[in-house]
């Protein structure tokens, strides 16, 4: 306890890391003030905030704070920029004009970036004409408005409101600590923990399992993060020998280094991209009424359902696979050691050490994506057992692994500002390694669901 006050007093004496974290939390309280404040031309009292807890619906509304049953001004949250960032990083890999400007540096990073803006712009306006039309009834919107002022007013405040969080999460970046994005999107789940907490408490102290059940579900859930904690640390360390370069009267190389392959290098991308398949067949009886008895469209429809999680298991480890080959490039890292006069030690340079290095990350994504799959299901057997939906979110599945991954990585920028400064870091042996949740299209690294 001492040496965690100790740690604490060195960051409160490093000033510009005092400012950077005083930055951050005046950002999110500004977030946080503006996720209460209600779009013009609704009546509160008529919205049900507790409404939309499964499924899609529910997902969204955690990812935005609780903004979304609340028909807040920030109800889309950063979702659209999330979506821009994951396109525009797609066309990074299938156009040439967008893979050019990859690898132009700093200018291209800036058009990209630029490109990824007005694309949440155009995102942002059909989520915004698609939740008024979808979350907002006429007899919730204010006589005196009416109903053709409102959809067109609300669409333009949604629209601005989404780009203000964007703002304030790349403020967060360049002002703050950590990546604003990711922790605007960590700071909107964890809203919604205490809620989800007091709610499971109370029933079971109200005869529903009783106190000790829930103690068990706490322990499961401190399990669990554990877990998930080892996937996104796991790494496997290639090592790397440099030849010995003499300039001047300096030798330089000669040392051996590694590169760390991470074991989960794909994030929380494949958990994203199979729960967007995954929600089509909720949509089937909507489009075509005489399947709704279907037995097999009613168990993909059922999160709980034996059939939906294998199916959602195999999708999580198919896009692990894809989303690894599309942001690892073995040709290019071993390239780049040739280049700089490095070699693994009994593998030839150049196509052999590619080869290499694929072969590792083949072998290290298969248990990569196993343990990303079993995470991703543990919420729906949550509930099987008698787990609220709320409650059940954060024993696994996008939220807990954006929640690891962004405390990992802002623990980490924090560390590295104490060891600068030469203060002992956050733990007496060893680093936090962090990592970002989702790897931006633009340079940055905003996550994403």
């Amino acid at each position: 306890m001492k040496k965690f006050i100790e740690t604490l007093s060195n960051i409160w004496k490093i000033e510009d890391l005092r400012v950077r974290l005083t930055n951050t939390l005046l950002f999110l309280l500004i977030y946080r003030l503006g996720s209460f404040v209600v779009l013009p031309g609704v009546i509160y009292g008529t919205l049900n905030t507790q409404s939309g807890n499964a499924g899609l619906v529910g997902l969204l509304n955690m990812f935005a704070g609780g903004s979304f049953s609340r028909a807040s001004i920030f109800a889309l949250g950063v979702m659209p920029y999330i979506s821009a960032s994951i396109v525009v990083q797609l066309l990074g890999i299938a156009v040439p004009y967008f893979t050019k400007l990859q690898k132009e540096g700093e200018s291209g990073r800036n058009k990209l970036n630029q490109w990824t803006r007005y694309l949440t712009i155009l995102i942002t306006a059909v989520q915004a004409v698609a939740y008024v039309r979808s979350q907002i009834t006429a007899n919730q919107i204010s006589p005196e408005v009416g109903q053709g002022l409102f959809n067109i007013m609300s669409v333009f405040i949604l629209t601005a409101g989404t780009l203000f969080v964007m703002w304030l999460g790349e403020k967060i970046t360049d002002k703050g600590i950590g990546n604003g994005i990711s922790i605007i999107i960590m700071v909107g789940i964890i809203a919604q923990l205490p809620g989800a907490f007091l709610s499971e408490f109370s029933t079971r102290t109200n005869g529903h399992g009783g106190l000790f059940t829930f103690i068990i579900e706490l322990v499961a859930l401190i399990g669990v993060v554990m877990f998930t904690i080892l996937i996104v640390q796991g790494t496997r360390k290639v090592a790397v020998q440099y030849a010995k370069r003499i300039v001047g009267n300096k030798q330089y190389g000669g040392v051996r280094q590694y590169i760390p392959l991470k074991v989960n290098a794909a994030g929380v991308m494949p958990i994203i991209f199979a729960q967007a398949l995954m929600f089509i067949p909720a949509y089937i009886p909507q489009l075509f009424p005489s399947s709704a008895s279907n037995p097999i469209v009613m168990l993909l429809a059922n999160y709980s359902s034996w059939l939906h999680n294998l199916i959602f298991a195999i999708f999580i480890i198919i896009f692990t696979y894809f989303y690894t080959a599309i942001t690892i490039n073995p040709s290019q890292m071993a390239e780049d050691m040739k280049k700089n006069g490095g070699f693994v030690p009994g593998v030839k340079p150049g196509r052999t050490t590619s080869e290499y290095i694929d072969g590792i990350l083949s072998r290290i994504t298969l248990p990569g994506s196993i343990f990303l799959a079993i995470v991703a299901i543990i919420p729906a057997f949550a509930t099987v057992i008698g787990v609220s939906n709320v409650f059940a979110r954060f024993f696994g599945g996008t939220s807990l692994i954006i929640l690891v991954g962004v405390v990992l990585d802002t623990l980490q920028q924090i560390e590295s500002h104490l060891l600068m400064r030469h203060y002992d870091g956050l733990m007496k042996t060893g680093r936090i390694t962090g990592r970002t949740s989702v790897p931006s299209a633009a340079g940055t690294t905003p996550p994403v669901i």
